[in-house]
Parts: C-alpha cells; sequence; structure tokens
C-alpha cells in the first residue's frame, strides 16, 4: 500500500467537462458530501498512480472566485482553508477565453496550478488549432490537452498534475498587470495588509484585489481578523472611489477588463487558428490597428503627429513663459547692481532653470499625447505590434514597454525591466533604453529644431531623431543577443485591454504626474547644476576686468517696469574658465563631426548632469545679454556657429551619448554592477561618435543634394 498521499482539487466553468474528468479519474471511488455549513455538494473520489495514493475533489463549477455566489465562496474557501496540492482548472477548449478567466483568478490565489484543455478533440474539429507548448510558456503553466469522455489524456494530466504538486518550487505563473493606477492602490493595500499576520494564510495581493473588487465577504473578513482592519477597509474604500472618478466605471469592471485583454493576449500569440472571435467593436478595430501590413506604419504615423502637434501647439505657451522669465532676469538685473551676484542670479539661476522651464508646454503635451495612447487602450496594441521586431532581435516583447517609458526618462523606464524575469532580456533592455529619447534630450531637439528648421519641418525632424534612436536601440539589442547574451528569448504575453474613451481628469493627472518629475528636477538638480556651470564659467576670474563687458549702458522700459542690463561674460574670460578649457579640451575630438567649437564641448559635458543643461549652457556660454529677447538670441548665436547639417549632427550625438548621471546610477543597481554601468559609458559615446561622424561627413558628401534638402527643410 502507497504511503504517499497528495490532494487535488479539480476547478472550472459549468460545462467545461469537469465532472467528467472527475469521473475519469475515480471511476466508482467516489462519494459526495455538503461542504461544512452550506448546502452545496462537493464530491470527493480517489485513485492510485504512480505510487501515490491520490484525493480527487471536484469543487463546484464557477466562472470565477469573486463572492458572487455560494459556489464561489465554497470553491475559493476549500482552496485557501485545506491547501490542496495541487488544483487541476478543467478548460473548455472551444471556449478558451471564457474560460482562462477563472485561470487568472487562481494565479492571483497563489496556487500550484495546471491546466486541463478539456474537449480539444471538439475544438480542433471546429478549426481552433492550439500551440500548447507556446500557451503554457506565455501564461507560466502546464497545460495538457484532454478528452475526458474518452479517457485521452487523463494519465498524462495525472503525471503533470504529481510533477507539479511535489516540485521543490515550481515556475512563477504570469500575472496580470493591471492599469498603473490599479497596481499603485494594490501596492499601498499590501503594504497594509502584510503588517496583519493573522492574514498570511491569504496571498496579501489577491486581498488587495478583492477589496478593489468590492468583495463583501472579504470585507467581512478583514474587519473581523485584522487589528487594524477599519483603517484598510477605509483605505481601500478611497482608493475605489478614486479609481471609479478617473476611470468613470467601477474598479471590478475595469480589472475584469484587464484580465480578459490578458487572457486576449496569450490567444493572440497561441492560438493559431480559431473561427471564434469577439465581435465587439474593439476587435473591429485590432484588424486595423494590428494588422501585420498596417500595424506598424499606422504606429509610426500616430508617433509623428504627436512630435508634429506638440512642437505646433507648444509654441505659443513657450513664448509666453520666455517673456515671463526675460522680464523676471530683467527686473532682477535692474535691481542688482553689476557684479557676480548679479550674474549668478541672472545667468546661473534664472537663466538656467529658466532656459529648461520654457519647454515645459511641449514637454508636457508629449505626456498628455502618450497619456492618451495608454489611456485609450492603443499604446498596449503598439507594444504588441513592436514585439513582432523585438522578436527578429532576439528580444522579450515586453521589452518595448520600457523604451515608450524612456520617453518621460530613462531611470524608471530602466526600473521597469524588473517585470522581465529573463536575465539576458533584462540586461540588454537596461544597456539599450538610454538611447530612447528621455524628455530631457527633447528641450535641446526643440531649440535646435526651432533654430535651423521651419516650423512646418521642426516636428518632422524631432521625430526623425526618435525614430534613429528605437533603430539603433533595435540594432544594438540586436548585436548584444548575438554576441553578450546569446540564448533563446521568452515571448510575450500582451495584455489587449478593450478601447475606452479617457476621462479629462486621467489623462490630465497622468501627465501632472510625469511632468511633476520634470519640475521637481528643474527645480533641484537642474539648479545646482546651473550654479556648478556658473561657477565654472566664471572662475578663474581674469585680472583684467575689462574681459568682463556691458551689453549696453542704457536703460529702458519693458512693460512699464525700469530694467538696467546686466554685464556679461566676455569671451576671453569664457574662454579661459574651467568651463571653457574642458570645452577646448573636447573640441578637436568633436571636430570629425562638426560640432569642434569650445563652446559645445562645454555644453555637451554639462549635459552630463542631465540633457537639459545643454540649452543653460549655451545660454551662459553664448552670453545672452538683452533679456527681452533671450531665446531669440541664443538662436541668432546658434547660428553663427552651426549649420543645419552640424545641428542635426548635434541632435543625434545628444540623443546617444553619455546618459546622465542618475541613469548610469541606476544601470549601476539593477545590474549590481560597476562594470556594465561603466560598458554603458563608453558604448554609447563611441556609438554617438560614429553615428555623427557617419550623419556629417555622409551628409558633406552628398553635397548639393543634402543642401537641396536643408533648403526644402528650413
Amino acid at each position: 500500500m502507497p504511503e504517499k498521499k497528495l490532494t487535488i482539487a479539480l476547478t472550472g466553468n459549468p460545462n467545461s467537462g469537469k465532472t467528467t474528468v472527475f469521473n475519469a479519474i475515480t471511476g466508482s471511488r467516489q462519494h459526495v458530501g455538503n461542504y461544512p455549513g452550506v448546502t452545496v455538494e462537493l464530491k470527493e473520489g480517489s485513485c492510485l498512480f504512480e505510487g501515490y495514493d491520490i484525493t480527487i475533489v471536484d469543487l463546484p463549477g464557477t466562472y470565477s472566485l469573486t463572492a458572487h455566489s455560494i459556489d464561489e465562496v465554497v470553491a475559493r474557501n476549500y482552496l485557501v482553508d485545506e491547501n490542496p496540492d495541487v488544483v487541476v482548472d478543467v478548460v473548455d477548449a472551444g471556449n478558451l477565453e471564457r474560460n482562462l478567466y477563472l485561470a487568472t483568478q487562481l494565479v492571483e490565489l497563489d496556487v500550484r496550478l495546471v491546466l486541463a484543455f478539456n474537449m480539444s478533440d471538439m475544438a480542433q474539429a471546429r478549426g481552433h488549432k492550439f500551440d500548447y507548448e507556446q500557451l503554457s510558456e506565455l501564461i507560466g503553466i502546464p497545460i495538457v490537452p484532454t478528452t475526458a469522455h474518452k479517457g485521452r489524456g487523463i494519465d498524462d494530466l495525472l503525471h503533470v498534475a504529481v510533477e507539479t504538486a511535489t516540485k521543490a518550487e515550481v515556475d512563477s505563473p504570469s500575472r496580470v498587470h493591471f492599469q498603473p493606477d490599479f497596481e499603485a492602490a494594490i501596492a499601498g493595500l499590501v503594504d497594509l495588509i502584510s503588517r496583519e499576520h493573522i492574514l498570511d494564510k491569504f496571498p496579501a495581493r489577491w486581498l488587495a484585489i478583492k477589496l478593489l473588487e468590492g468583495d463583501a465577504d472579504i470585507r467581512r473578513t478583514i474587519s473581523a481578523s485584522a487589528d487594524d482592519g477599519e483603517h484598510i477597509l477605509k483605505v481601500a474604500d478611497h482608493s475605489v472611489e478614486r479609481l471609479r472618478k478617473l476611470y468613470r466605471d467601477t474598479p471590478e469592471i475595469v480589472i475584469a477588463e484587464d484580465r480578459y485583454g490578458f487572457i486576449s493576449g496569450v490567444c493572440e500569440e497561441g492560438v493559431l487558428r480559431t473561427v471564434e472571435s469577439r465581435h465587439d467593436m474593439s476587435d473591429h478595430i485590432d484588424k486595423v490597428v494590428t494588422n501585420r501590413l498596417l500595424g506598424l506604419p499606422i504606429f509610426l504615423f500616430l508617433m509623428w503627429l504627436v512630435f508634429q502637434l506638440t512642437f505646433k501647439l507648444g509654441n505659443v505657451p513657450m513664448r509666453l513663459i520666455e517673456m515671463g522669465f526675460a522680464w523676471v532676469g530683467g527686473f532682477v538685473s535692474a535691481v542688482l547692481p553689476q557684479g557676480h551676484l548679479q550674474s549668478l542670479i541672472v545667468d546661473g539661476v534664472i537663466g538656467g532653470v529658466g532656459g529648461v522651464l520654457v519647454f515645459l508646454p511641449s514637454i508636457l503635451l508629449v505626456f498628455l499625447a502618450i497619456a492618451f495612447l495608454e489611456d485609450t487602450g492603443y499604446m498596449a496594441r503598439g507594444v504588441f505590434i513592436m514585439d513582432r521586431i523585438m522578436h527578429t532581435i532576439g528580444l522579450h516583447g515586453r521589452s518595448f514597454i520600457p523604451f515608450v517609458i524612456g520617453f518621460g526618462c530613462s531611470v524608471p523606464a530602466i526600473l521597469a525591466t524588473r517585470t522581465l524575469e529573463n536575465r539576458r532580456d533584462r540586461f540588454v533592455t537596461i544597456l539599450v533604453t538610454p538611447l530612447v529619447s528621455c524628455s530631457a534630450r527633447l528641450s535641446v531637439y526643440v531649440l535646435l529644431a526651432g533654430a535651423f528648421f521651419s516650423p512646418e519641418r521642426s516636428g518632422s525632424v524631432i521625430f526623425s531623431v526618435y525614430l534613429i534612436g528605437i533603430l539603433l536601440a533595435i540594432v544594438v539589442a540586436r548585436s548584444f543577443r548575438r554576441y553578450l547574451f546569446a540564448g533563446p528569448s521568452t515571448p510575450l504575453v500582451m495584455e489587449l485591454p478593450p478601447y475606452r474613451i479617457p476621462t479629462l481628469r486621467s489623462l490630465l493627472l497622468h501627465m501632472w504626474i510625469r511632468g511633476w518629475m520634470y519640475l521637481k528636477k528643474a527645480g533641484t538638480v537642474i539648479l545646482g547644476m546651473s550654479v556648478l556651470i556658473w561657477i565654472l564659467c566664471t572662475f578663474p576670474v581674469q585680472p583684467d576686468s575689462r574681459q568682463t563687458v556691458a551689453t549696453a549702458t542704457a536703460s529702458t522700459v519693458d512693460n512699464g517696469v525700469e530694467v538696467g542690463h546686466r554685464a556679461t561674460l566676455g569671451e576671453e574670460q569664457l574662454r579661459s574658465s574651467y568651463a571653457g578649457s574642458i570645452g577646448r579640451a573636447i573640441a578637436p575630438v568633436l571636430k570629425p563631426i562638426g560640432l569642434g567649437n569650445w563652446k559645445i564641448g562645454t555644453a555637451l559635458f554639462a549635459g552630463l548632469g542631465g540633457k537639459e543643461l545643454v540649452v543653460s549652457t549655451f545660454g551662459t556660454l553664448y552670453s545672452l545679454g538683452d533679456t527681452g529677447d533671450m531665446f531669440a538670441k541664443l538662436k541668432d548665436s546658434l547660428r553663427e556657429d552651426l549649420t543645419p547639417l552640424k545641428a542635426y549632427s548635434l541632435m543625434i550625438f545628444i540623443l546617444i551619448y553619455i546618459p546622465c548621471v542618475a541613469t548610469v546610477a541606476v544601470i549601476r543597481q539593477e545590474t549590481n554592477s560597476w562594470g556594465w554601468a561603466l560598458f554603458a559609458v563608453v558604448y554609447t559615446t563611441v556609438l554617438a561618435w560614429l553615428v555623427s561622424l557617419a550623419v556629417y561627413q555622409g551628409g558633406r558628401l552628398l553635397g548639393p543634394a543634402i543642401e537641396q534638402l536643408w533648403k526644402w527643410t528650413s
């Protein structure tokens, strides 16, 4: 007689063939009893298999584990209270999307799980074809096809169930990633719940999700069991109300949509052909926007449209902010006497921070556009479309998500690679993410595009730089995957949520959260670095005071306020300063790429602290003088040292070269190696020089043709 015992719980939707599977396993060795305290029947049977005495418990048929019916409560309470060794979810293979909804909830319950794709012969006869290996890898759960009424696949199912139950550790299944606002609310509740050790038998994340879904049974459990239960419920209620206002729907509905979106993404990858489809608006739209031929051009067109609208709509508010800082700078110049204090405040603080904040409207518009694409559900399609490209370069499709986040900032983008389980995919994504243009670089692009290209062409020029960054990331990732991190890539599970009309509140909130990060950076890092750059430009002071010259001797009236003209740093003073020495040392290296001017070298050095500093450093180095036309004069000064070709070469160099200090630090943190951080610094610098060399020298060699192109775009 075997001494080893196992308990297998069978669950599944009604009419999935679960009872047929139960009968095929247990035969006549079964009996029926009521679950304690309720009148719901539980069937229990037994079998001997591979030396194990296995108890099979047939749970009530249920569509989900939410407490809408007593069957659902009984099923989930059994799983939590009795803790079976393994759970077998019997799935009707002919109705896959509906049946897998229960599986996503079982994953949240942290049970050891096996999927039985039952009635698989009938599904195949109706035209369904499954890539079981692909589906299993996508979901992270073993899948066994069965035809229970004929006894097919039953032994295989038991073998996999025993293997799963007796493993020391099983692979973590893929979880549904909900909307960012929901994930933030879940994380906050998990932190509170984890402190209540009396609730340890429940997975904390599962409890948090149930609270957002408004599960009355779980609310009663927390209220009665947790010492701080009332506080947890208040926090949950506050989160539910906030999410309801943001999404104009109940959290339960949005969570359900995200689960079905996850399932839809799985079926897109693992179901080879099916005659069943969801005939709703989202599906009809997806037939166009995710089309293999049209999907990528549509995605690129939308990205181009974002930058066109950003540049055109951002011009007016940018000009207003520019005038505001000009007035403040002029007023301070009139109040303070000429000297280092005036120069520090006007050049270092107002000019430095103002030179960054003037581009805030354009950056906010980019964030607003990205928030719109995310909230409507299209960005998930964009990731799905790019997955095909990512697979060709050996990367996980989800690696494109950090690229999207990188449009805002590389630091959170690199942190987002934690969702990648494969070390090779994660390291490659970390190393190439800095090639995607962040919002800090956008301020430089807007300045240069505005100075050297017409408003009609500026958006296209900026879009081309972004596109080059993405293409470079793809090429570099392919090389890294081939030579540094060789090995198979893992497939993508991409949630495809239904399309929805986003609320204005949600769009503005998401835009503001990202914009606030930019503002905080301007008020802290950029402010400090601007002052540092001013110091480097001011010292050592030349003994000849005539090297500091005034831009004018007379006072003027600006908007009714008398303002003076501040003294600006003389050319020789700047050249001989610490900053000038750095720039002159870098200039020879930059000369082959058309950027041999020492001021450009100094600005690029300053950009190591943050790419926004390139703009503020230009403002200091070009001694702008009359603050009333501060940025207009900056553009005029740049035109004296650069041509459109050189300006484009500079944009490409800024796109690629050394990530900012914060990004390098987070690369070190996430790779746990200074070696990889140093590697990122070296390879981006070399790559930036080579690509800019190709752009500049190639442009020169093309001669008249390139000149005509510049004239056309100007």
